[in-house]
């Protein structure tokens, strides 16, 4: 049996995979664990998933939620609900 070339190289620059490749690759139903994970997080059920919508705002409105940075949609949807009383 030959010894298998790597899969990443120094410069950690992965190469192009080789039907010999395919032959030492196992399936990811023998990873439970990993499956988990790739999957992502479970869907949730219907009442609790959100619904998305196009809306037009003021430019001022969208800089000041987007001044902090990543998560501003869901900033905006709270402050929403807080404005609502929901």
């Amino acid at each position: 049996m030959t010894k298998q070339k790597p899969l990443i190289d120094a410069e950690g620059e992965v190469r192009e995979l080789t039907a010999d490749d395919f032959t030492h690759m196992r399936p990811t139903s023998e990873f439970p664990e990993l499956v988990k994970i790739l999957r992502g997080r479970p869907k949730l059920p219907v009442s609790e998933q959100k619904k998305r919508v196009t809306m037009f705002l003021d430019r001022d409105i969208i800089e000041k939620l987007k001044a902090d940075g990543k998560g501003w949609q869901t900033r905006a949807n709270a402050k929403l609900r807080e404005a609502l009383g929901l």
